[in-house]
């Protein structure tokens, strides 16, 4: 008899098409169908359910390719990056990647950066938010102590950076926009903080070397390398009106040193 998590390896292979698919016809029962045809119905519904999933979290990425298109990549995304969590809110983190590298797709190359901020608003908006860090737990830091200083960022906190407008495609592209509302690619590239306020998913604009600072305190680099990296991008990065501007926003949610 084989073990539980070689039955699981033999069907989930059968399920997506890898190896042989016979491999697990022994371990359906025998009904008034083929055990292959059982394993297609199981295997239709599992990956529709897939698609139904990317379709919620990309709504956008389908309305600018189309049903059809969309359906297609899903299916063909599903194929090499199946689900691995029972928790379907964690599944489609690879679409952006996969339409990168999917030849369909390398006509439209803002799409991966589109599906990309979906992906951003989709996680912001189902993490969890931690009371924000108050100015004055801040202001009583030693100064000797504030380079090696550590601030923890909003759990919802993501970044997204590309060379197309995409938060003006993704906004363009909303129930309720205005449907002769028009997107130029010419518009250039955007840097966002997206994180969730109230329920609410928000963008908040930032320049490049707010960013770098920014995700290099979200990667745990203590304030002080922080600051040298944005300061070497732009010399003229001010740290504290970027900090100002970051706790009235509630982004940072603890501190350690």
């Amino acid at each position: 008899m084989l073990a539980l998590s070689d039955t699981q390896v033999r069907v989930m292979n059968a399920l997506l098409r890898r190896g042989d698919p016979a491999a697990a016809a022994h371990l359906v029962r025998p009904g008034t169908l083929p055990a292959t045809r059982r394993l297609a119905i199981y295997r239709n519904n599992m990956v529709e359910s897939l698609v139904a999933a990317l379709r919620a979290v990309y709504p956008v990425s389908e309305r600018l390719v189309g049903a059809a298109f969309f359906h297609q990549a899903a299916r063909a995304c599903i194929g090499l990056h199946p689900s691995r969590s029972g928790d379907l809110h964690d599944f489609g983190v690879d679409f952006p990647a996969f339409l990168r590298a999917w030849a369909p797709a390398s006509s439209l190359p803002y799409l991966p950066d589109v599906a990309a901020l979906e992906w951003a608003v989709h996680r912001a908006y189902h993490e969890a938010v931690r009371p924000p860090l108050s100015p004055a737990s801040l202001a009583a830091v030693p100064r000797g102590a504030q380079p090696g200083l550590r601030l923890a960022l909003q759990p919802s906190a993501r970044f997204v950076c590309s060379p197309y407008p995409v938060l003006h495609i993704w906004q363009a592209n909303q129930p309720d926009a205005d449907e002769a509302e028009t997107v130029s690619l010419d518009e250039g590239c955007v840097r966002l903080l997206v994180m969730q306020q109230a329920l609410e998913v928000v963008f908040v604009p930032l320049d490049a070397a707010e960013q770098r600072w920014l995700c290099a305190l979200d990667e745990g680099a203590g304030l002080g390398q922080a600051c040298a990296g944005a300061i070497d991008l732009d010399p003229a990065f001010d740290i504290g009106a970027a900090l100002v501007r970051h706790l009235a926003l509630g982004l940072f949610t603890g501190m350690s040193t």
